[in-house]
């Protein structure tokens, strides 16, 4: 089990898109671009691992966290949650990913968007699909245990490496606010 090098800190930031219009291939550019400018141009910059950066985003930005994963296979996880893309096929991905759907989602049904992104992940990748219970669209932008309790087991093991956090994530998790969970265990 790995740890943080000393002297360095997990940092979480969040972008706003050049347009709300902008599509998810170039949120997923819009991610990069910030990612290097965090780790060689901010100020921050000699604090940062550049080894462990990963990419999380909802709706149109989950469609553009897969595209980033697409691009940048150095990445060390990525997390669309309830994503929105045209592209279907992801099975270039190399990046450890974990697809967040809603059942009860009208703007990317996951029969449309979250399972089929999942299922053209590669099989030999780290790779999982929650499915939340009776859940729509916009689950992941409130307080939601669920999202955050598998996101943040998901970012632990494949960013820190810390497979401490593996037992949330396999066996498949199970309770009310799950409607449906696929994996690749065992992660390790």
């Amino acid at each position: 089990m790995a740890r943080p090098p000393a002297g360095l800190a997990g940092l979480v930031i969040t972008i706003d898109t050049l347009s709300r219009y902008d599509q998810p291939a170039s949120r997923g550019a819009q991610l990069l671009a910030a990612l290097d400018h965090l780790t060689t141009a901010s100020s921050v910059r000699t604090r940062i691992d550049r080894n462990r950066l990963a990419v999380m985003g909802h709706s149109m930005g989950g469609g553009g966290s897969l595209s980033a994963a697409n691009t940048r296979p150095t990445l060390q996880a990525a997390i669309p949650l309830t994503g929105w893309h045209t592209v279907k096929n992801w099975s270039s991905v190399r990046v450890p990913t974990l697809v967040v759907g809603a059942e009860n989602d009208s703007v990317a049904p996951v029969s449309s968007h979250s399972e089929p992104f999942y299922t053209s992940l590669p099989a030999t990748l780290d790779k999982a699909y929650l499915e939340l219970n009776a859940a729509s669209h916009s689950a992941p932008t409130s307080a939601n245990v669920t999202v955050a309790k598998y996101s943040i087991s998901w970012l632990k093991r494949f960013v820190d490496d810390d497979t401490r956090y593996e037992q949330f994530l396999c066996p498949a998790p199970r309770g009310t606010a799950i409607q449906e969970h696929r994996d690749t265990c065992p992660h390790s």
